[in-house]
């Protein structure tokens, strides 16, 4: 069986149904025109006559294998930079893989070792990349037997500090690694966790539990709390807010990990406080200023004129909780004080009784004082 090697017009004929050559040939074979080779072609200086070539096109056949791609190109317009695709070391011991090299550069962007596992890197037709997988169901999955990783490493190559992040999932959880500093977990999710616990809207409004947060933070959950722990002593506060306890919103404390819980603060929805200790409100007097002395007697005309009634709120209707005491408006009229004339502060109804007890033991030393003189003229008599 013969094959040609067609010179547009001259042909060569060669037997053994395909063309060698090696490297013992005595010099380089130089054509000017296209040549077309029917048949499989082997290259190398270990190419033999009767070469086997199965199902192989072009075979390189030696222990130095490359094939170098050379731009000639002189114009400074034009690109210029050579190639190289080169197969193994050629030192004893060196390396096995299939390499691109940048032969201008001196650069290796691309290397395939021996031993590469099946669909190390994989590329769909539609784009999809697989890392040890031929059937990539996204832009780019990972495939591993054993918690399949991605390395975010900053080597200090550009003159910063040199710092290394991992992102990697298993069965335990998806997390974020800080393998610079003792391999810490900041980060991380474990697997069921429900849709939007954490979610971040386009107005940086946080929402954990729901995915339409309404403010800075949203928390939604059938029981909420938010636990503040103090890992030097192992004091607990936890902020709560349970639909069992009527909407209620709770500051609950345990000291020392006792496991013994006091309420401390308990606010209704309908704003009815109530709070483990005693209230102490600011009354320091280097943070008040415009300071004048009151007329104790005109406070304690007030008072007698100041309507006090037996009341419940609205929102205590259904429990027929009752209170004594003044209306807001009445009290403000009277005396002027407070934000508005729709709430009274406590500082001002102790003030106000302060002044009118003042005034009625002022009233009272005087009215003793009469007695006595009384009483000393009645003795004469």
């Amino acid at each position: 069986m013969t094959r040609k090697i067609n010179l547009h017009g001259t042909s060569l004929t060669l037997a053994a149904g395909a063309l060698s050559l090696a490297g013992s040939m005595a010099h380089a074979q130089t054509f000017t025109s296209n040549v077309i080779i029917q048949g499989s072609l082997c290259v190398g200086v270990d190419c033999v006559t009767g070469e086997s070539f199965g199902f192989d096109t072009i075979k390189l056949k030696e222990n130095n294998l490359r094939i170098k791609f050379q731009d000639t190109s002189t114009s400074a317009s034009f690109p210029s930079n050579d190639w190289q695709i080169r197969i193994n070391d050629s030192s004893n011991g060196g390396g096995n893989y299939y390499a691109v090299e940048d032969v201008t550069g001196g650069r290796t962007p691309f290397l395939i070792e021996a031993g590469a596992r099946a669909n190390a890197l994989y590329v769909e037709a539609d784009g999809d990349v697989g890392i040890g997988t031929a059937n990539p169901a996204v832009d780019l999955e990972i495939v591993t037997g054993n918690t399949p990783t991605l390395r975010l490493q900053q080597d200090g190559s550009s003159g910063f500090t040199p710092q290394t992040f991992d992102v990697a999932a298993n069965e335990a959880n998806f997390f974020v690694r800080d393998a610079t500093n003792g391999s810490q977990l900041p980060f991380k999710i474990k697997p069921g966790a429900d849709s939007d616990s954490l979610f971040v809207a386009a107005n940086n409004n946080i929402g954990l539990g729901t995915g339409s947060p309404d403010g800075p933070l949203h928390i939604r959950n059938n029981s909420v709390y938010i636990t503040l722990d103090d890992a030097d002593n192992n004091d607990k506060w936890f902020i709560t807010h349970e639909a069992t306890d009527d909407g209620n919103l709770e500051l609950t404390s345990e000291l020392n990990g006792s496991g013994t819980y006091t309420v401390a603060f308990d606010l209704s929805p309908a704003g009815a406080l109530t709070i483990g200790g005693a209230l102490t409100e600011n009354s320091d007097k280097n943070n008040k200023m415009a300071i004048e002395e009151i007329d104790t007697g005109e406070i304690l005309a007030k008072v007698a004129a100041l309507p006090v009634s037996t009341w419940t709120y609205k929102s205590d209707a259904e429990d027929g909780i009752r209170h004594i005491g003044p209306m807001a408006q009445d009290f403000y009229a009277l005396f002027g004080t407070g934000a508005s004339e729709r709430g009274i502060s406590t500082l001002d109804t102790s003030g106000v009784a302060l002044a009118a007890i003042q005034e009625l033991i002022a009233r009272i030393d005087d009215q003793q004082s009469e007695i006595k003189a009384l009483k000393a003229v009645l003795a004469e008599f």
